[in-house]
């Protein structure tokens, strides 16, 4: 559905309901442009959206089945553009990727929203509020945007950071069974992380082609040349977030790693004990069974102190081998 439709001329917002079916011709007439926001449109909405702006049919298809992956599309007509805002959610200390489609053109703006995780209300919002900087077309919306999800990526960078140093203190945490369950914890972690860097990392080319710097090609349409240092700075804000996900990720799997270590000593410990007390456990059986034997002819059988001396050799034998174990530290 249509969220919001406005023009803008000079940087303001023009008052008055917009039509959709005249919303270009009006906003050419007036000098400025126009910002058509939807979210989740059914085909048939976007139908008359694509039809009054003339959208490529490709970029259509990506608009509306959603689910791709960062990147930036240069038509003839138009400029489209796929971003993946994260949101975290503290409940579940699970991280969610929405999607947000921009088409920009000489006189339009169309974003596409799918998913909650959007800042474009408050993006909209700031911008009326700076009419100078709106005044600078199409380009300056898409770098709004940008703006504002990358900036919250760092906001997320953050919540994770703090999740990933509550599991490291559980790894190395010192009582035995106090992490029953941080194995499970960690490789959730991991596809929070991974589901993370999805949104972040393909989102690098882009930037840099729109801040018209790596030697990718001619500067991309529809984006004013003032504009671009604008684009430098967001791709600065995300070489920040790349470097943290890369961090995260190298953390949580040395994390891992640790943990798994730990719980072999462990094991090794746990086999070490039970050795111990199993070997304990066979000298007094031994001795025991040998003498239970139905023989005439055994040492010290008719011996009035044969048993009081039997027993004093368990016991001595016993604390014999828990000094020795104790000593090696298997006990």
């Amino acid at each position: 559905m249509i969220v919001d439709c406005a023009i803008y001329r000079h940087g303001h917002r023009t008052e008055g309901p917009v039509d959709l079916s005249d919303a270009l011709a009006e906003a050419r007439a007036a000098g400025g442009f126009v910002w058509i926001g939807l979210h989740e449109p059914s085909e048939r909405e976007f139908d008359l959206v694509s039809q009054e702006f003339g959208l490529h049919p490709l970029a259509v298809e990506d608009a509306l089945k959603a689910h791709q992956r960062p990147k930036l599309e240069v038509y003839d007509d138009s400029l489209f553009m796929v971003l993946k805002p994260v949101v975290y959610e503290p409940a579940s200390d699970a991280v969610s990727a929405g999607e947000v489609m921009v088409f920009i053109g000489e006189c339009f703006v169309v974003t596409v929203r799918h998913g909650e995780g959007s800042p474009l209300a408050a993006v909209r919002h700031r911008l009326e509020e700076e009419p100078e900087m709106l005044d600078k077309g199409p380009g300056v919306v898409l770098y709004a945007i940008a703006d504002a999800i990358v900036d919250h990526y760092l906001e997320v960078a953050t919540e994770l950071q703090t999740d990933l140093d509550e599991l490291e203190a559980e790894v190395f945490r010192p009582e035995v069974g106090a992490s029953r369950n941080t194995a499970s914890r960690i490789y959730t972690f991991k596809r929070q992380v991974l589901e993370f860097r999805r949104a972040t990392g393909p989102l690098a080319v882009p930037l840099t082609r729109l801040a018209g710097s790596g030697g990718l090609g001619t500067p991309v349409p529809f984006v004013h040349e003032k504009s671009r240092p604008f684009f430098r700075d967001v791709g600065d804000h995300l070489a920040r977030v790349n470097e943290s996900v890369e961090a995260l990720d190298r953390l949580v799997s040395d994390i891992l790693s640790a943990h798994l270590a730990q719980m072999s000593v462990r094991q090794n410990d746990d086999m070490r004990k039970i050795s111990s007390w199993a070997a304990m456990a066979a000298v007094p059986t031994m001795i025991a069974g040998i003498y239970g034997m139905n023989f005439d002819h055994m040492p010290e059988l008719h011996w009035l102190w044969s048993y009081p001396a039997v027993i004093a050799l368990m016991a001595a034998l016993e604390v014999l081998l828990y000094r020795l174990f104790k000593g090696r530290g298997w006990l």
